[in-house]
């Protein structure tokens, strides 16, 4: 019980801290939409960074599994490093998403609390219009996002799974046993960047969506 009431004070004590953060960012002339927009920017740049981190991981298992003699001790290191590198990508990643949605809801509750002080009914119906198409434009953006998201995790596990068995079978034999999983892996990397290659262009539409209705 104790625990929970620990993790709901974190909790709300981060929530505050967002609503510090805005309403301080908003003082300045910067608000949430800009706010949304640099953060949609920002997991874009993220999940390119976790392609290219996957990528490598991929390339230097496929040199692995290739191996023709030489020290076996240094071809793990270096696959440990790439596994560690795109676990540092992925959790980018999604931390940049989740403060994408907290953003994004910030934005849609001022934004339908707002619809409440017009007296224009006219006004009001165009910025409910306004809201809802933006609202339905965002959840796609998540949507794709965390697919994405959600494929990384299935590749991270693979990836550690062979960076712990060559740990303490590193011969010949290890190389084997990791030969006979790579296909699955790396089919497994190829759907996982092609999901983030369609996040990104739903980012890229996205962004220009917003830029275009605030001109």
């Amino acid at each position: 019980m104790k625990r929970f009431t620990l993790a709901a004070a974190l909790c709300i004590s981060l929530a505050g801290c967002q609503t510090a953060y805005y309403s301080a960012m908003e003082k300045v002339g910067v608000h949430k939409r800009e706010i949304l927009v640099d953060r949609v920017e920002a997991t874009k740049e993220s999940q390119q960074e976790s392609q290219e981190e996957f990528q490598s991981a991929l390339e230097r298992l496929t040199t692995l599994i290739n191996f023709d003699g030489g020290e076996l001790q240094s071809a793990y290191e270096q696959l440990n490093d790439d596994y560690e590198s795109s676990l540092s990508a992925a959790n980018d990643v999604s931390g940049n998403i989740n403060k994408v949605e907290d953003v994004a809801e910030a934005l849609f509750s001022e934004w339908e609390d707002e619809l409440t002080q017009y007296s224009s009914a006219a006004l009001k119906r165009e910025s409910e219009k306004k809201l809802k198409q933006t609202q339905r434009q965002f959840n796609k953006l998540l949507r794709s996002m965390r697919s994405s998201e959600d494929k990384m995790q299935p590749v991270l596990s693979s990836l550690k799974d062979n960076v712990l068995y060559l740990k303490h079978n590193l011969n010949a034999q290890a190389i084997a046993a990791i030969r006979g999983e790579f296909k699955s892996l790396k089919s497994d990397i190829q759907s996982l960047i092609d999901d983030m290659n369609r996040s990104i262009a739903d980012s890229n539409k996205f962004i220009e969506q917003m830029n275009a209705s605030s001109t």
